[in-house]
């Protein structure tokens, strides 16, 4: 559940053990000789869990909920190895505490985003409900005058079985003690999957009920004792700032209450959001850098970047190598060179930026529906120079966030407007047009790809040149140099299993002027649509069925054979065509998931308008913990594949964007979806992300039935009416 507006701060005490080679933060309510007090507190064996004396189980959810079921999955992992019944189970939000609740594949930063949720705690959440279980086992012993290896659990009970002897957790609870060495828990002594009474179930979602009864508190939600109101305008160009102010009109709003100047813009404080706003709009600003706009078209970029990207003999950052990729391409039978552009794309959350914030003294509190707890806390400390323990934050629920709320601009607003409230609350909203125009949208991608065929139509040598400007640049810039300039999420998907002779991934970072950001796929959006696309059209130079040819080149990697045979029989990849449609296939190895699409696609003869009929989809993502949750998940990312195939794109023209809200930025409307067929297939192995695996093999499935209904590739996104029509006319002769 999301967390309240007033959640205690509460100090503990904190361990660190050593277990399967995880660190995990432990912690106890109170002194190890408090047993009088514990009788009826709250007893909290690990930092995930609270026994109460009543029997309820309290579980924490590290994860930000932003619709994917992530606070529902997290404590199931917690649920399934403490052996607890789930109706006595209460799920609360984890507090901003990173020491006990860092997610591993973030650095132990507590973020939710880039499918390393699940994949981050799964095992760590079981290794602490195991732990968790053993000090609870370990005080019934020591009641009992037995060896804890004589007992067992079941739902919250332990149990003797040789005396018939039983204690329910909460007695067990009353009566522990902080053991001199906690429990060592290896992977070994988790429950077996086949045993597992939780994982693998589709248990009802915790966060449903409340949204259907309007009990749920999203960001926008957040409702405090004397709480303002504020808005800020910004400069029209990102680096701008404000050199004089026109405030007169403003002042003359209803329910206005001050002007303040920000570093990078202007805020006003107000008795409501709509007279925030009314305020907002009323100034009158002249900005730093409006007389000299730097000009940034995307258009005019796409072509600058692609020229830098088909420049071969100009240095590049290595993203992958092995073999001599160009020397096997200059000495090829054969070789294919193609050019790929995609459009920048915004983010369009249903809930619009949004961050309530109080600062008292040298005390800053935050309410936000963001994804990166920490990363917003070490933003603040940072700039308000106080240290992140001063600064309490509180994570409510997210209306979408597909990486936009990856960045912490909408809680900096909060914060700096409540540092001149006077100790009361401040809450920012922003409109969707200060969310589009102040967007960090996906970047706009150029790609080069060059393969080699030997006289077999063998592949020797496969070459891939990307420009686009830097995510990591910006967001992570010690990591960017460490890795020596590569970007791992604009690169992402370049790789893949695919087995060639040789291969050269490389990485050129443009400087177009443009602040870019993550975007629910990232870099698996475009790169598998160059890489999937290109590998139909050696397929259909080969003669070879584009399948077979994927099954060829994956002849080692069973699980991916597998979703791709599974896909072809689901969506009867060797029927009879029917009249003007055809079938596309596409596969993604990303995230750990393994995943193949199959399009159905038609294509206007006159307009060139492309509609997609049905989207089969397999996916092997390891271990799901609620399968119908992934199901969702994964069709939800096969919706944000198809909008950004055919619909979606942000252009720029001055520096500014043209688009403002959905009456002009084109999605996916209910009218557009096609028929979904999606299938998981049962499987052992770790995790694998979910949230994305659906988007990257949309537009490439797409574009090979296209190309197979009409003879015409398609090698840009979005793949508009125009963008068919164009290519048509390209190669027709004397068009």
């Amino acid at each position: 559940m999301c967390a309240q507006p007033h959640m205690p701060l509460v100090s503990r005490r904190h361990f660190i053990v050593q277990s399967a080679g995880l660190a995990i933060g432990v912690v106890f309510a109170g002194p190890s000789g408090a047993d009088a007090v514990r009788s009826t507190s709250p007893f909290s064996p690990t930092p995930w869990v609270t026994l109460e004396a009543d029997g309820t189980i309290i579980l924490l959810s590290p994860g930000s909920e932003m619709g994917q079921g992530t606070s529902t999955a997290l404590p199931m992992c917690l649920a399934e190895d403490l052996d607890v019944e789930w109706t006595k189970v209460i799920v609360r939000q984890a507090p901003h505490d990173p020491r006990s609740f860092g997610n591993p594949r973030f650095a132990g930063a507590m973020h939710t985003g880039a499918s390393r949720t699940t994949r981050g705690y799964y095992k760590l959440l079981r290794i602490a409900g195991a732990q968790a279980r053993q000090v609870i086992l370990l005080a019934a012993a020591e009641k009992w005058g037995l060896s804890a290896s004589s007992l067992e659990t079941k739902l919250g009970v332990v149990i003797h079985r040789a005396s018939g002897r039983s204690m329910p957790y909460a007695e067990a609870a009353s009566i522990a003690k902080v053991p001199a060495n906690l429990p060592e828990i290896t992977e070994a002594m988790l429950k077996p999957l086949a045993e597992c009474r939780y994982l693998g179930r589709s248990l009802p979602r915790l966060d449903l009920l409340p949204k259907v009864t309007g009990r749920a508190v999203f960001g926008i939600d957040v409702r405090l004792p004397g709480m303002l109101y504020g808005a800020v305008l910004r400069s029209p160009l990102r680096s701008g700032r404000p050199l004089a102010i026109d405030d007169v009109a403003a002042r003359e709003t209803t329910g206005y209450l001050k002007t303040l100047v920000l570093p990078y813009g202007v805020g006003v404080l107000a008795t409501s959001t709509w007279a925030a706003h009314r305020a907002k709009d009323a100034l009158k600003v002249t900005w730093s850098n409006t007389d000299d706009l730097p000009g940034y078209d995307s258009e005019q970029t796409k072509a600058s970047y692609q020229i830098a990207a088909d420049n071969v003999g100009h240095p590049a950052v290595i993203v992958d190598k092995h073999g001599d990729a160009p020397a096997a391409i200059a000495t090829a039978s054969r070789v294919f060179e193609a050019d790929y552009i995609s459009g920048h794309l915004a983010h369009m959350t249903l809930e619009p930026m949004n961050a309530t914030a109080r600062v008292s003294g040298n005390r800053i509190e935050v309410w936000a529906p963001t994804q990166v707890p920490s990363a917003t806390v070490n933003a603040l400390a940072k700039a308000f120079r106080i240290p992140p323990e001063d600064i309490a934050m509180h994570v409510t629920m997210l209306g979408g966030g597909f990486g936009r709320r990856l960045e912490v601009d909408f809680a900096v607003d909060a914060v700096m407007l409540a540092t001149e409230a006077e100790g009361r609350p401040v809450k920012v909203t922003w409109t969707r047009e200060d969310d589009v125009r102040n967007d960090f949208p996906r970047p706009l991608v150029a790609q080069h790809l060059q393969v080699g065929l030997d006289k077999q139509g063998k592949v020797v040598g496969w070459r891939t040149r990307i420009a686009s400007e830097s995510v990591f640049a910006r967001t992570a810039p010690a990591a960017y140099v460490r890795a020596g300039g590569k970007d791992v999420p604009v690169n992402e998907g370049s790789e893949s299993l695919y087995e060639f002779d040789s291969v050269m991934i490389e990485y050129l970072r443009q400087e177009g002027g443009i602040d870019v950001g993550f975007w629910r796929g990232v870099g698996g959006g475009y790169t598998k649509f160059a890489s999937e696309t290109m590998l139909d059209e050696i397929s259909t130079y080969r003669g070879v069925d584009p399948l077979a040819l994927r099954l060829e080149l994956l002849r080692n990697h069973p699980r991916a054979q597998a979703v791709l045979r599974q896909v072809a029989t689901m969506a009867a990849w060797e029927r009879p065509r029917v009249a003007n449609r055809a079938l596309g296939i596409a596969y993604s190895d990303l995230w750990d998931t393994h995943t193949a699409t199959v399009a159905q696609v038609s294509v206007d003869p006159v307009s060139g308008l492309i509609q997609v009929h049905a989207l089969w989809t397999v996916v092997d993502a390891g271990i799901v913990l609620m399968p119908d949750n992934a199901l969702a998940q994964i069709e939800g990312g096969l919706i944000w594949g198809l909008e950004a195939a055919l619909k979606a794109e942000l252009s720029y023209k001055n520096g500014m964007p043209q688009q403002s809200n959905f009456h002009d930025y084109s999605v996916m409307r209910l009218s557009d979806v096609p028929e979904l067929h999606v299938r998981l297939l049962r499987s052992e192995n770790p995790p694998g992300g979910v949230g994305e695996c659906g988007v990257p093999p949309v537009a490439p499935a797409i574009a090979n039935a296209v190309a197979r209904l009409t003879g015409t590739r398609l090698r840009s996104l979005p793949m508009t009416p125009d963008l068919l029509r164009d290519a048509r006319a390209r190669s027709t002769p004397n068009a």
